[in-house]
């Protein structure tokens, strides 16, 4: 669907992230035209905005003059209402000022109601596409805009060398500090080579935060923290009073949604965020039509889907379970090089012993003989001695090895230990994705035992209006043979009254 335009009051009195600078865009537009194409006179006292409502018809905008002091808020129209409409108010009072904390007030609401329609259109649409979303989904990308607007609300500028400056991405870098999770994405989004802006790290960071589904959990700690939020927006700020709680309540549904985003070649530092409110306006029964056309072509694509995460799944068990084949071999073999390393080990105590007591019958002897053998004999226990430092140093190494191989045996075990669980997960998912693909083929299979019964009423109705159009024609060459025996008898009658008329004179 292309993206509309928005009226420039409905973007400027809906989406104000900067109070000021709407209010002065909202008396240079003036209120929107209204259905029929004539535009309404803009308010003198002040500058209007917009309540979002459900509202009757697909007109989609109506505006509402100044209210009267006692009552300043229109009742909204009933729930049952299909559509949506924007509502014009203007706030009471006198001398045509108004308080910064009513134009916050209506704002935040606004605010609030646009969460609560991209939040719900955007689930909706998603379940019924059944498929992972992309950055090229236009319900998506509305969602995006509508939750900067939310942050930018009510938002502090910073002053810099290049003047005032207005960003969320501030706000949001204190969620790794509240929840220790946040901090892989607010890394990954500094590591980001194409952001240069504040603005575009922020927009990164919800994307990534959606696709973690965490966003909600996320968007609860901060607003909890009040008094972190309080050097970043003012105290009337959409994040600091009871709507942005409610919005975060709300993005929990999205939790539902799968989203997947590449980053890198995305240019997220000059998008312009602009609310289309074309897709909220639609017509319900249309809607229904759609949807009631492509049921089949989702099922479909759901079915394939399943199919083809089935078969990835596949080849994923069989990768695991070809590196747990390939570990047991392993560790068979470590095990074996272990019981010939503790052979070897035993075998040089044993070596070690049996040097030690001929060192020690060496020096005994020695003793007890002449004096002239003590050079032969100290030759020998001087080869003895470094035969024996070199077989402790060979003892030592293998030892060494032996802990090095244990370690490396634990480190397989926990490894396999690891796999086996992922393989049981793996197994499980697998199992309810059989399942689930059972659930779509028993489906597809009803619906197309309905397309054939539909098919064979069909065709009895053709047959049947075959027949009766045999029947018309029958009756319709009836209806002529009676009109031309009609005729007939009409000339008859005539023929005789004629000639009654010349026998009458004849009698008299």
């Amino acid at each position: 669907m292309a993206e509309a335009t928005p009226p420039p009051a409905a973007s400027a009195g809906s989406c104000g992230a900067e109070p000021a600078d709407d209010a002065d865009q909202e008396r240079e537009a003036g209120p929107p035209a209204s259905p029929a194409g004539r535009s309404e006179p803009s308010s003198p006292v002040a500058a209007p905005f917009f309540l979002l409502y459900p509202g009757e018809g697909a007109a989609g905008f109506a505006a509402r003059p100044p209210p009267q002091p006692p009552r300043a808020w229109r009742t909204p129209p009933s729930p049952g209402s299909p559509l949506p409409f924007l509502l014009l108010s203007h706030p009471s009072g006198g001398a045509g000022g108004h308080h910064p904390n009513y134009l916050m007030a209506n704002e935040r609401m606004n605010l609030m109601n646009m969460a609560k329609l991209s939040i719900k259109g955007l689930i909706e649409s998603a379940l019924n596409l059944g498929r992972t979303l992309d950055s090229d989904y236009a319900p998506l990308q509305q969602f995006f805009v509508v939750m900067e607007h939310c942050l930018k609300h009510g938002l502090r500028a910073k002053k810099t060398f290049l003047g005032q400056n207005k960003s969320f991405w501030g706000p949001l870098e204190l969620v790794e500090k509240l929840v220790p999770e946040a901090a892989e994405i607010t890394a990954s989004v500094k590591d980001l080579p194409g952001l240069k802006t504040p603005v575009g790290r922020g927009r990164a960071w919800l994307r990534l935060a959606l696709m973690q589904k965490k966003l909600s959990e996320y968007m609860k700690a901060l607003i909890n923290k009040k008094e972190l939020l309080s050097e970043f927006y003012e105290p009337n700020a959409l994040m600091m009073e009871e709507e942005g709680a409610i919005i975060a309540g709300l993005l929990v549904g999205l939790n539902v949604i799968d989203a997947n985003f590449c980053m890198k070649g995305e240019d997220l530092d000059s998008q312009v965020g602009v609310i289309d409110f074309s897709m909220y306006l639609k017509d319900g029964n249309s809607s229904k039509g759609s949807e009631g056309d492509g049921q089949i072509t989702a099922i479909l694509d759901q079915k394939n889907y399943v199919e083809e995460l089935n078969r990835h799944l596949n080849a994923t068990v069989n990768n695991l379970q070809a590196k747990v084949d390939t570990l047991e071999k392993s560790n068979t073999k470590l095990t074996e090089e272990l019981a010939v390393a503790n052979n070897r080990i035993i075998t040089l105590q044993e070596e070690m012993e049996r040097v030690k007591e001929e060192s020690a019958y060496i020096l005994e002897s020695n003793r007890k003989g002449p004096k002239q053998d003590r050079t032969a004999d100290g030759q020998a226990l001087s080869e003895a001695r470094k035969h024996l430092k070199e077989e402790t140093q060979l003892r030592l190494d293998v030892e060494r090895e032996l802990e090095l191989q244990i370690s490396m045996r634990q480190e397989m075990e926990l490894a396999m230990k690891m796999l086996e669980k992922d393989v049981c997960e793996k197994q499980e998912a697998l199992v309810s994705l059989r399942q689930q693909l059972d659930d779509l083929r028993a489906l597809k299979h009803e619906l197309a035992f309905k397309l054939q019964s539909s098919d064979l009423g069909v065709k009895q109705k053709s047959e049947l209006n075959s027949r009766l159009e045999e029947k018309t024609n029958q009756m319709a060459a009836t209806i002529k043979q009676l009109e031309q025996s009609e005729k007939d008898l009409v000339k008859q009658a005539k023929t005789l009254n004629s000639a009654a008329n010349k026998l009458i004179p004849k009698h008299h």
